[in-house]
């Protein structure tokens, strides 16, 4: 990994040389525009509005517009700013994790010790695990002043950093004063959320939009562009149910008997079991349908040889009629 910055941990008297290297990383799958027409690349380009010209990037800068003024601000002014340029994480308090609201969490960083930083990178790390505490940091990175939280992630430092408390939006909660919830209701909740309980395991889950983007793809490039999107998830006509009421009590009913704690491991088993009953169930029925096209020909013949037998007695009896008469 490369380091995106490299600067200090300010705690107390002590300083910690650290780098800063980015802990996550995006795994979507990168589309582009084209052109419907003619599939060709659209791209976005840089043009002044006074001059019309192609604009490059070192020929770019920032400007605040106040609606009637326009302040240009240039990289050796942001360059300039005390704050920006301070190259240190300052500890500014340790507090328990449980005071850190999640909403507030942003960007992760991997902090990485000097080579001669060790010892109190150790020591730091140490006392963050004994004391279990997280601590409240600020630093600067890429020209802004940040909020954050120091922490302990499987033996090494990670660096979240925080959005700042006006950048919050305030949301208007709905009123609940008037919703009423039965003791059933609530008992029948608890039991749901018993049966679901469990320990987190994130290797359980996957991104399922972007596997089926990547199968979509490969299906394309397999297939060329005809291809039936809906043929490639094995997905028929039907069309979602869309604003159907649900009974609460008999979902939550429903959901306790479907035994939603069962592992991935006894829900597959499941699938097989039901598929093989499947199996049994449409061999029983393509033997029964085939015993009973066997004896159908047999009754058949039965019925043509008993009918030749009642025309072959007529005639008979029509002769001895004649010989009588006569």
């Amino acid at each position: 990994m490369r380091a995106i910055w490299s600067g200090s941990i300010a705690f107390g008297l002590v300083n910690v040389p650290v780098k800063a290297y980015t802990a996550v990383r995006e795994h979507d799958l990168r589309l582009h525009q084209v052109h419907d027409k003619d599939h060709g690349r659209i791209r976005y380009e840089r043009h002044c509005e006074i001059c019309g010209e192609l604009v490059d990037f070192k020929h770019i800068q920032r400007a605040y517009d106040d609606g009637s003024t326009t302040v240009i601000i240039t990289d050796e002014d942001l360059k300039e700013l005390p704050a920006a340029a301070r190259g240190e994480i300052d500890v500014v308090r340790f507090v328990p994790a449980e005071q850190i609201d999640l909403i507030t969490l942003d960007g992760s960083y991997y902090l990485k010790p000097d080579s001669k930083a060790a010892k109190a990178y150790a020591l730091l790390l140490h006392t963050l695990q004994e004391t279990n505490r997280t601590a409240i940091v600020t630093f600067a990175l890429r020209q802004k002043t940040r909020l954050g939280v120091l922490r302990v992630r499987e033996g090494d430092l990670v660096l979240q950093s925080m959005t700042w408390p006006d950048e919050v939006r305030a949301v208007e909660s709905p009123d609940l004063e008037a919703v009423e919830l039965t003791s059933k209701e609530k008992d029948l909740a608890s039991a749901l959320v018993d049966h679901m309980t469990g320990d987190f395991d994130p290797e359980e889950f996957e991104d399922e939009y972007q596997v089926q983007l990547r199968q979509l793809v490969e299906a394309k490039l397999e297939e060329g562009e005809a291809v039936d999107t809906a043929a490639t998830f094995g997905e028929g006509d039907s069309e979602p149910e869309h604003g159907k009421v649900i009974d609460l009590m008999d979902a939550l009913r429903r959901s306790i008997d479907r035994g939603a704690a069962t592992t991935p491991a006894e829900e597959e088993a499941a699938a097989e079991e039901e598929g093989t009953a499947k199996k049994t169930d449409s061999k029983q029925s393509s033997a029964q349908k085939t015993t009973e096209k066997k004896t159908a020909p047999k009754k058949s013949a039965a019925k043509k040889s008993a009918a030749k037998k009642t025309t072959a007695k007529k005639p008979a009896a029509k002769k001895t009629q004649k010989r009588k008469g006569a």
